[in-house]
């Protein structure tokens, strides 16, 4: 039952009125995120005003917020269709087609919002991120250009410019775009996935010791940080330090024991360190949880140095069967058979994986070196 206030009044000022109070009421509980009472106004409004483009979108807005996307997207279209050119059904429907990952969609809507407002940043960003994430290179860098062109210290445009290089594996220059975020704010104020990103940036780079100087820094801010917690460890390991890279590797698996991935990298570590016995425990663990080519690998290279070649070549023979192209297999196969001084069988598996035709210098330089090393065995030349 209606309230006094809420009854539907004759007077067609007052009626128009009344409308008026029941957006603006109905905005405002959006606002509260008061989905439920947002909805009542809007649904009154409808039933005076089915054609009403605040309570449509309105109504839009309340389903996108309750992720209800394929609903938002009928209010938002039903109003499209009475009003092309309403900029808050276009905005609000471009972000449910993104919502759904239906990105091409996204940007055909947001294409047509830019048509009354080509200045707008949030959605020139919010377009520009959508190319990314359908890998176009070009377009994506072209809109992210729009806006630094607009505002040249745009967080989002020079975070999105940075994952967009990084993407293409282009780590110089999403550096440059990352370390623009450090020009106008330190290290401890910064936000911290720039300063982990400018690490992962130097630790694809090969440049372990700049990546441990960000990463450090968001470990100082934040302790448990994977992300940085996961850097250090991979910066040590490329350092040659295990037992430093052993350090956060044992943190991460502090706080995510189940983590094959860490436990296989740990596995590793106590390997270089010739620590066999925890080698093994922990691939072991990884392999309890779900199979994982890289421990098995690690438990032949384990076999291996125990002077167990058989198992050693059991396994990664075994390996090859799902990791086919897996170069790491045919490198410690060929090891285990010059172990048992069979030069032929270790020069033959090397040539099965060249067979692929994938380039691959550690494979293409053990070989020419095998196969030299015959041919001298053999008085023979090259």
């Amino acid at each position: 039952m209606e309230s006094q206030n809420d009854s539907v009044p004759d007077n067609p000022i007052l009626h128009s009125d009344y409308i008026a109070e029941l957006s603006k009421r109905g905005y405002q509980s959006l606002k509260e995120n008061s989905i439920p009472q947002a909805v009542e106004c809007f649904s009154k409004i409808l039933e005076i005003d089915k054609n009403n483009n605040y309570a449509l979108v309105g109504m839009g807005d309340a389903a996108r917020k309750k992720n209800q996307y394929r609903q938002a997207i009928t209010y938002y279209e039903f109003c499209l269709d009475l009003y092309p050119g309403n900029n808050y059904a276009l905005f609000g429907l471009a972000d449910c087609f993104k919502s759904l990952n239906q990105y091409y969609k996204a940007i055909d809507v947001w294409s047509k919002y830019l048509e009354h407002d080509d200045g707008n940043i949030t959605v020139l960003t919010r377009m520009a991120d959508a190319y990314r994430k359908l890998r176009d290179f070009k377009n994506s860098k072209e809109v992210y250009q729009r806006v630094l062109n607009i505002d040249e210290y745009n967080p989002y445009a020079i975070i999105g410019m940075g994952h967009l290089h990084y993407d293409f594996k282009e780590y110089r220059d999403a550096l440059y775009y990352w370390e623009r975020m450090l020009e106008r704010r330190s290290m401890v104020s910064v936000d911290i996935r720039v300063l982990t990103s400018i690490g992962n940036c130097h630790r694809k780079l090969k440049n372990f010791d700049d990546g441990i100087v960000y990463f450090d820094a968001a470990i100082q801010r934040e302790p448990s940080n994977f992300y940085a917690l996961f850097g250090l460890a991979d910066c040590f390991r490329g350092l040659n330090q295990p037992i430093r890279s052993l350090e956060y590797w044992n943190r991460i698996l502090d706080m995510d024991p189940r983590n094959k991935v860490i436990l296989t990298r740990a596995g590793d570590a106590y390997c270089t360190m010739k620590n066999f016995d925890k080698a093994l425990e922990y691939y072991n663990r990884a392999l309890s949880i779900d199979f994982d080519p890289y421990a098995v690998l690690g438990l032949s290279v384990v076999n291996r140095e125990r002077g167990r070649y058989e198992q050693a070549v059991e396994a990664l023979r075994g390996l090859l069967k799902n990791e086919p192209k897996n170069h790491r297999v045919y490198i410690e196969l060929s090891e285990c058979y010059l172990r048992q001084n069979d030069v032929e069988a270790a020069i033959e598996i090397l040539r099965e994986f060249a067979q692929f035709g994938i380039k691959n210098n550690a494979i293409f330089e053990m070989l020419i070196r095998l196969e030299n090393h015959a041919c001298r065995i053999d008085g023979g030349g090259i």
